[in-house]
């Protein structure tokens, strides 16, 4: 069982700014506030971007029931729910029935249409 064998520790190198190694907390939180705030209240030229086609809007097409299915049997009966709480162990037997899975496809659709 690979997963209950100990895992070796990734090679780290330590974090320097200005030439001085932070080795402590106070020293990191300066380093990262420092770097990360430096470019506050620069100009910004974004004029670039002007010159960048823009791409074509493109549609998404509509699921199909089969579809559905094949994405949910993909997923194992013991994954973890959603933010939904809803397990694929509490999906599967209910797209088994044609009017469900027919009602699910149209929320899903509903959902790419409304952009949701």
């Amino acid at each position: 069982m690979n997963w209950v064998k100990k895992k070796s520790l990734p090679a780290i190198e330590t974090i320097s700014f200005n030439n001085h190694t932070c080795n402590t907390l106070p020293e990191l939180w300066h380093a990262l506030h420092s770097s990360y705030n430096s470019a506050e209240n620069r100009p910004i030229n974004s004029g670039f971007l002007h010159d960048i086609p823009q791409a074509g809007i493109i549609d998404w097409l509509s699921f199909s029931n089969q579809e559905f299915k094949d994405a949910i049997d993909k997923y194992s009966l013991s994954s973890t729910p959603g933010p939904d709480h809803i397990s694929w162990r509490h999906l599967k037997p209910v797209i088994l029935n044609n009017t469900c899975l027919k009602k699910i496809v149209v929320i899903a659709n509903a959902c790419i249409a409304l952009e949701f």
